[in-house]
């Protein structure tokens, strides 16, 4: 479901009040480990976060015109998905997974939090109690805005 808000407060105020409550402490999670240069915004109809291009002139391939996306967070019909790119590198078919791909599985696993429920990039939970919030505040933290840029140049050859 891509949301119409203009806004990360519009698209707060969009959603029912458990949605809202969970979208809200992953969003607070991920501004207290957010390296200075990311920003947040709205993007592809949920919250997001990008190196701008102030930092990273070229902005995303894809579209240039806007930054290079890094996180996001979205309400789903059915769940709620966290987005997180810096880990995408580690999920392509045939490779094996990075480091950090390695220590976030890892780290989920013995949070004794519910399974991981994982795509490439995409972390899907159903409430807030089923994730291990620290983690997915260290998984940011992790990953500043110099060393993603490295990553993302190099992958696109």
């Amino acid at each position: 479901m891509q949301s119409k808000a203009a806004t990360v407060d519009e698209y707060l105020a969009s959603l029912p009040p458990d949605r809202r409550n969970a979208v809200a402490a992953v969003r607070k999670v991920i501004l207290d480990n957010l390296d200075p240069d990311y920003e947040e915004g709205m993007e592809y109809g949920a919250i997001s976060y990008s190196v701008p291009h102030r930092v990273f002139p070229a902005g995303y391939h894809a579209n240039p015109k806007v930054g290079l996306p890094f996180a996001a967070i979205a309400s789903q019909k059915n769940y709620i998905s966290i987005y997180l790119m810096g880990l995408y590198c580690g999920c392509i078919e045939g490779v094996s997974d990075t480091a950090l791909v390695k220590w976030f599985k890892d780290a989920w696993a013995k949070s004794g939090k519910k399974k991981l429920d994982m795509g490439k990039a995409c972390i899907r939970f159903k409430t807030l109690d089923d994730i291990p919030l620290d983690v997915i505040g260290e998984a940011i933290r992790r990953v500043p805005a110099h060393v993603y840029i490295e990553q993302y140049v190099k992958s696109r050859g």
